[in-house]
């Protein structure tokens, strides 16, 4: 495996880390503290071919590889988390099963508006009491004749309140469990779809998450992503593509976190000394860069790894599980270093540590993820 960026990655991430520079620094403090959700970044993005990576340019996007999605996803993630999530959200659980799982009419259709960031959009997957566990949906569908009906509750759903576009995963009867599951793409817009207001995060606060009601929702036949039965299969392969975005995201907080201490370690004096000079504090910034290299190539191999013919769920999982874990504790550090300003929401860190604990949970847990690996590594021992 070769670890270097050809011309298009480098340029990719060259372009990706000014637009996050000029366009997203300048206003993170603030997003973070209001909320607001800066739709006119996401126009920018759309026009950048950020919102629409994986699809070929006969469907509007800009086609680029892997590995070129998770090196813009972890720019952004650096300077801003909030629009890093959502540039992802639209990219790896929305347009990706559209391009891997949809008919030829659905992308033709689905595809170029949510490449151009015309529209945004999501993954309706989770509910109040199914998250990980995508074969106990409670949300339901019936076949009736010329549609489908949906009723039902989605849970932190990202996108909710600003996108259109979501595949959404329901069930023709519980009692089938992954058997039953089917996804559809649901416009957002339709009569029966009620989205409540945004949920008050800890972090990632301008990134919109919300609850999702679907009152006797009707979708033509032509919604149906798929085969009937096929969702709990969308669901899997999606998460397993999903959990590297993901993981880029967490790179990307911990650099931020790491750049901010390097800055403050150089500046701040203690004892006489800048406090960089102090072992205590150069030892813990050296696991700091050891820890997100370490990630970071856990993450391109999982890259490399995915674009081989068959499933890597173990290598995705991997990769998640071991760059969020370092995420929260390289935020944690940052803080530590910092001290008492690192408490203060003048200081940047205190925005990263609270982005950072949610990279453990989504996308199925850190508990989920090492379940997935031991499946794996149970399929590796009986063939031995």
């Amino acid at each position: 495996m070769d670890f270097g960026l050809d011309e298009q990655q480098q340029m990719i991430r060259d372009m990706v880390r000014s637009f996050a520079e000029e366009r997203l620094r300048p206003g993170a403090a603030a997003r973070d503290s209001s909320g607001e959700f800066p739709a006119d970044l996401f126009a920018a993005m759309g026009e950048l071919g950020l919102l629409g990576m994986f699809v070929p340019e006969s469907y509007g996007g800009a086609g680029v590889d892997l590995l070129s999605y998770l090196i813009a996803v972890e720019e952004l993630a650096r300077v801003d988390a909030s629009v890093a999530v959502g540039m992802s959200v639209t990219n790896s659980v929305c347009c990706w099963p559209i391009l891997q799982f949809g008919s030829e009419e659905q992308k033709c259709t689905v595809l170029p508006p949510l490449a151009s960031g015309r529209e945004l959009g999501g993954f309706m997957l989770t509910e109040p009491d199914a998250g990980s566990d995508a074969g106990a949906l409670r949300t339901r569908y019936r076949d009736a004749g010329d549609r489908f009906i949906l009723d039902g509750s989605k849970a932190w759903i990202t996108n909710a309140s600003v996108g259109r576009t979501f595949v959404c995963l329901a069930t023709r009867d519980p009692a089938l469990g992954a058997r039953g599951v089917s996804a559809f793409i649901l416009d957002a817009t339709l009569p029966g779809v009620h989205v409540a207001r945004p949920e008050e995060k800890m972090g990632l606060r301008s990134s919109k998450t919300c609850m999702v009601t679907l009152d006797a929702v009707e979708l033509p036949k032509s919604a149906l992503l798929g085969e009937e039965g096929l969702g709990f299969r969308i669901a899997l392969a999606t998460l397993d593509h999903s959990r590297l975005g993901i993981a880029a995201q967490a790179v990307g907080i911990a650099t931020a976190a790491l750049e901010e201490s390097l800055r403050y370690a150089h500046n701040r004096r203690q004892f006489g000394l800048p406090i960089i000079s102090h072992q205590a504090i150069a030892f813990r910034l050296a696991e700091m860069d050891t820890e997100i290299a370490a990630a970071r190539a856990l993450l391109w191999q999982a890259a490399w790894d995915t674009g081989q013919p068959g499933r890597h769920s173990r290598e995705s999982a991997r990769a998640k599980l071991f760059a969020s874990e370092m995420c929260n504790r390289v935020a944690a550090w940052a803080v530590q270093i910092h001290g008492g300003y690192g408490y203060s929401r003048e200081y940047t860190v205190e925005r990263l540590y609270r982005d950072a604990r949610v990279t453990t949970i989504y996308e199925g847990t850190s508990e989920v993820q090492k379940m997935v690996i031991a499946r794996a590594l149970q399929g590796v021992a009986a063939g031995l």
